[in-house]
């Protein structure tokens, strides 16, 4: 700890603490009353904007429990007239699309429990659906003469079996299903199912059993876990297109056993684009790649466009003038993002890589053709950027102090969904150079206003790698300086995640525990996003020390401005955190408790139950059973330590959780039920790893809840 208190250079960064007028603490039930704004996209002539709004109301059927709604909205890029809704919540409607001359929007809702595509004309009357394929539809996107529609529809690898458009032959793949016995895959067979019949009739029995996933399971395939649930089906993601009216006949645009994602089409409307694993003979599993490739809007064999060996390819728009493709690049099973490419057609050979170090979230083409607009991860934000084609240098348009996502742009405006401490989930628009900014809805607003809140101070130190490391300091909503308080560390997940005052999926948590008394510190140590890829890979073979010494120097810099009370610090996270937060449980006495969410325990036993396994390879260098790699492993796992462990620990997963997978936690925590620590292990039945920002509504109230009453147990206010 000394040793760490000599590294520690404090500096203090141009931060600001914003004036809030409301008087009302955030409370846990404020949980419910926030709006998630989705996808906001503006009409191609910019007069209007379509967005989707994602609430949360009472179960009608139960009182103690709630549901998610989803509704489209409308509002005048403008802002002349308030925002309006243009789907009921009878059914959730999402995925909205414009049009190509804006007199009508195709749009996803669920039928029947698949989901299908509806048209919605602006002019009035009721929605009309236009797709019943049984295997659903999604990612609708219109021909450029508003006369098709193309959309995705995922295929079982027994519903292909038995297709005979999508897989005209009845053949089996290509590539090995690695059945063991076999050197070749067996072909489909006629043999009727009798189970005291041949070996052909018995096979045909047993396979007729795998269709019933309650009978039995057989898995051949290597990613096997789902997140809820074990799967043992491959899934293939095909493309359809149909007439853009009412009640339209699907024809198949893609074949056979691959898949085919981001699918878009050229300007002039003869050509998709997409990206595919089509060309490969290889086990999807086992190879991770793709490439980019072309078809005719009328059908026909995929052509090859962009390919590079062992890369993995995944489209994106071609530019309005038709001249430039952007795309993105990366390397599989490695640390570190895709980089930004721009093809142009016009110069095949020539490959522009804009120069981002930076993990971009989305891009967009400005009407003009001259700029890519796009969103990246940046030092705590999420801001917009545009780079010109005449000189590639990116410009930034936004700061770090905010989160924008669904970058929309038209002819003179974008618009965008911001997230900021004082107005989490609003649509903003804003001219070309995102000045005179707009905001167009006050979903979370009017209520928020009348809040109390905590706002961040943003604070750097420089770490024994001599990487600068940035985190915030939030005050107790109701500070006094006259007072101690116990300082909450909060620390993020990925381990390449990125928190900043722009992280809507923490905004309600860190506001809460702030109204609850609590300091909240929160960084980005090394191995976080949002740095370049150097910051990204510091932290490999070593998930504990390293990123320890930086998530407890920005507590030291908090407790250092004198308000924290050293003898009442708490420490909490989930996922990666929770490796981490188990990690500093078995490393330092400091805390007064300590809650880990959904955490990675044992490196081993996680390569087997996650099926975020591939990190393990990725950041440690090899696998559980390589001699080389069994001590590292052993090093890094916070459950080697479990006997050292004796500061007050609360253990919470999802019952269903296969991301991280959950035996790894009972074995910890039925360790410090057998060392006699004081431990308490909560399992939300039914839950996933994606519970607090997606899950039941009740079990988020009840895991925040938890972690508040198990805190208090031990601060002693």
């Amino acid at each position: 700890m000394k040793k760490l208190l000599l590294l520690f250079s404090l500096a203090f960064g141009l931060a600001t603490v914003k004036a809030q007028n409301g008087t009302q603490p955030v409370t846990v039930t404020d949980l419910t009353r926030i709006q998630q704004l989705g996808t906001a996209t503006l009409s191609h002539d910019g007069k209007q904007v379509v967005f989707t709004i994602k609430y949360i109301v009472p179960d009608e059927n139960n009182k103690k429990e709630f549901t998610y709604k989803t509704r489209i909205w409308l509002v005048p890029a403008d802002g002349s007239t308030p925002a309006r809704p243009i789907t009921t919540d009878a059914a959730n409607s999402s995925q909205a699309v414009w049009s190509p001359d804006d007199s009508q929007l195709v749009f996803v809702r669920v039928v029947k429990t698949q989901s299908q595509l509806f048209l919605l004309s602006l002019k009035g009357g009721e929605p009309v659906q236009v797709t019943n394929n049984p295997r659903g539809a999604s990612s609708p996107v219109w021909s450029p003469d508003g006369k098709k529609i193309l959309y995705s529809a995922g295929v079982s690898y027994n519903d292909m079996l038995k297709d005979s458009v999508l897989n005209p032959g009845a053949k089996v793949p290509a590539w090995p299903l690695e059945k063991p016995g076999f050197q070749t895959n067996l072909p489909q067979s006629k043999a009727k199912a009798d189970p005291n019949g041949s070996m052909d009739q018995v096979r045909a029995y047993l396979n007729q059993d795998e269709t019933e996933p309650r009978v039995v399971k057989v898995f051949n395939k290597l990613n096997f876990e789902g997140e809820a649930t074990t799967e043992p089906e491959y899934y293939f993601n095909h493309y359809f297109i149909c007439d853009a009216q009412a009640g339209a006949k699907s024809v198949p645009l893609t074949y056979g056993f691959h898949n085919y994602n981001g699918a878009t089409f050229t300007p002039d409307g003869k050509n998709i684009i997409f990206s595919s694993d089509a060309d490969t003979l290889a086990n999807p599993d086992r190879e991770r790649g793709g490439s980019i490739y072309t078809i005719p809007v009328t059908g026909g064999i995929p052509k090859t466009l962009l390919s590079e060996a062992g890369m993995d390819l995944s489209n994106g728009e071609v530019s309005p003038d038709g001249r430039y493709l952007f795309y993105q690049i990366s390397k599989p099973l490695t640390i570190g993002f895709g980089k930004l490419v721009i093809y142009d057609f016009q110069n095949p050979s020539k490959k522009v890589i804009v120069p981002i170090d930076r993990v971009v979230t989305q891009a967009v083409w400005s009407k003009d053709s001259k700029y890519l607009y796009f969103t990246a991860q940046s030092n705590g934000g999420i801001p917009v950027y545009r780079v010109s084609l005449a000189n590639l240098k990116p410009e930034q348009l936004a700061t770090y102090d905010e989160g924008l996502s669904s970058l929309s742009v038209g002819k003179n405006r974008i618009t965008y969904i911001k997230t900021e401490v004082a107005d989490p989930f609003e649509l903003y628009t804003a001219d070309l150079s995102n000045k005179h900014a707009l905001r167009l809805t006050s979903f979370n607003h009017d209520w928020i206003k009348d809040k109390k809140l905590s706002f961040p101070e943003k604070k750097y130190y420089t770490n024994s790698k001599g990487l600068k490391v940035e985190y915030w300091v939030m005050k107790p909503t109701n500070f006094d300086p006259n007072k101690k308080y116990p300082v909450m560390l909060q620390i993020h997940g990925g381990p390449t995640a990125m928190w900043g005052p722009g992280e809507a999926s923490m905004w309600h948590e860190y506001q809460f525990f702030c109204a609850q008394g609590y300091g909240v510190v929160y960084s980005n140590p090394r191995g976080s996003g949002g740095y370049g890829l150097d910051f990204m890979k510091a932290n490999y073979q070593d998930w504990g020390s390293g990123p320890t010494e930086d998530v407890l120097a920005a507590l030291d810099g908090a407790l250092a401005e004198g308000w924290g009370d050293a003898n009442r610090t708490v420490a909490t996270g989930g996922s990666y955190a929770g490796y981490l937060t188990a990690w500093l449980a078995g490393h330092t006495k400091r805390f007064a408790a300590i809650s880990s969410q959904r955490g990675v325990y044992d490196l081993t036993t996680f390569f087997g139950e996650g099926n975020a396994w591939p990190l393990v390879p990725m950041y440690f260098g090899g696998y559980p059973w390589e001699e080389n790699v069994k001590p590292i492993l052993a090093r890094e796992s916070p459950f080697t330590y479990v006997n050292q462990i004796t500061t007050p620990y609360l253990m919470l997963h999802g019952e269903t959780d296969l991301r991280t997978g959950i035996v790894q936690g009972e074995m910890m925590y039925k360790a410090l039920k057998v060392l006699n620590r004081p431990v308490e292990y909560v399992q939300h039945p039914y839950a996933t790893h994606e519970l607090v920002r997606s899950g039941n509504v009740h079990q988020r109230i009840d895991q925040m809840l938890r972690i508040y009453e198990f805190f208090e147990r031990y601060i002693k206010h």
